[in-house]
């Protein structure tokens, strides 16, 4: 019995890593047209598709941003009527890029952004604690491109993607009195991305692009046990005299396809309109590799394999701006976002629902100079618990809000 849940404690902690949480938070404007794409009107454009940086009306565009993410998510078991709900610190993803046109057709740019991470706390006696008290995860992606203009209406593009994680997780190990914790902030991974972007007509922008998955490697994480018994814990799993024992894995972030279209209707209105499919499929397992800990479930008992049974997920957004003047502008937008995993596959590390959101904002212009507003509210919808795998089973509500500052120039 030991075996079995210190294994599902410390599996839980490495799953919520590579779990399904797309944080669709990189450009302020976009967010406030339900984070739709196909916009060269700045630099923003660069994360969502490197062939945009061709249509962008400036040789040089500078853009950064930051928001703020609010986000509860409450637990009930149906059978004890007993509850939990979630204390998150407010998330604050960034972004920023710069766009340069150093010859008519080619364009250069680099985007930093942070696609992925989140900090999600429950009570600590809660009745899910043996697989999560507190996790805190981060993300960063660090990507120079290039885009060639091919014709006066159509542009290719690509980045190279450098990625670091970390992650940071608490849980309970109640049959030793105790805690462990999951550490590793040195995870990195290597990926790609590319695009084309077409403007056949001056009121019709489409673009295609593709972000390939990366596979940050844990090389070096660390499993930190405390318990009253610390030396009978630490003879019996093979720990050092801190209580430790290392572990590697390769924690797979996902692929992404996005096709997104804008459509000017009148000088001062346009429509915009993105599907986005998201690769959650290729997480069929995830492995893990201990040092010495005799937790795991194969040959090796070093080696710990779980599956994880996602499933490639879609989102669907609509979005539209009103230009009320040549300084002022009014978005809005709506879009629905689908769990990359069923109710028998529930996981309160990264907790995930099929969710409507709806959005707006403001953008003022002054010259070159550009600042956006904009918000978002979720509505998460409730899911019935039922997995067996961890033997977690209730009913989960959740409910979030965003909203965001972004700031841009296009120098000349």
């Amino acid at each position: 019995m030991k075996k079995i849940l210190i294994s599902t404690a410390l599996l839980a902690g490495v799953l919520s890593y590579a779990g399904g949480f797309r944080v669709s938070l990189q450009g302020v404007k976009q967010l406030a047209m339900a984070h739709t794409s196909a916009h060269a009107e700045d630099a923003s454009v660069a994360f969502f598709n490197p062939a945009g940086m061709s249509f962008i009306p400036s040789k040089l565009s500078i853009v950064a941003g930051g928001f703020g993410a609010s986000n509860k998510v409450t637990f009930q078991n149906l059978n004890t009527l007993s509850s939990a709900e979630t204390d998150n610190p407010l998330g604050t993803p960034i972004y920023a890029a710069i766009a340069y046109k150093p010859a008519k057709n080619i364009s250069v740019g680099f985007s930093f952004s942070t696609p992925f991470g989140s900090t999600v706390q429950y009570p600590n006696d809660w009745e899910g604690k043996e697989l999560v008290q507190k996790m805190e995860l981060k993300s960063f992606y660090f990507q120079p491109m290039v885009s060639v203009k091919m014709t006066d209406w159509l542009s290719f593009g690509a980045s190279y993607i450098y990625a670091k994680g970390k992650v940071d997780w608490d849980k309970a190990v109640t049959q030793f009195g105790g805690t462990v914790n999951i550490n590793d902030n040195k995870a990195s991974g290597h990926g790609y991305g590319f695009g084309f972007y077409f403007r056949p007509d001056p009121s019709f922008d489409m673009s295609i692009a593709y972000r390939s998955p990366v596979d940050m490697k844990a090389k070096n994480g660390t499993a930190t046990f405390k318990a009253p018994s610390q030396n009978t814990v630490n003879a019996l799993l093979g720990l050092n005299s801190a209580g430790q024992d290392s572990f590697t894995a390769t924690l797979p972030l996902v692929e992404e396809y996005t096709i997104g279209m804008t459509y000017k209707a009148t000088s001062k209105w346009l429509i915009s309109a993105d599907f986005n499919y998201h690769g959650w499929g290729r997480y069929s397992k995830l492995t893990l590799d201990f040092a010495n800990a005799p937790i795991g479930n194969q040959a090796d008992p070093t080696v710990l394999v779980a599956p994880k049974n996602f499933k490639n997920s879609k989102t669907f957004r609509l979005g539209t701006q009103y230009a009320f003047s040549n300084m002022i502008y009014g978005r809005l937008g709506a879009y629905y976002d689908e769990s990359p995993y069923s109710d028998e596959n529930f996981i309160p590390e990264t907790p995930s629902f099929n969710t409507y959101v709806v959005t707006g904002g403001l953008g003022f212009k002054l010259k070159q100079f550009g600042v956006d507003v904009a918000g978002g509210y979720a509505m998460p919808q409730a899911r019935d618990v039922k997995n067996p795998n961890i033997g977690f089973y209730g009913q989960a509500k959740a409910k979030a809000f965003y909203f965001g500052l972004g700031l841009s120039y296009n120098a000349f």
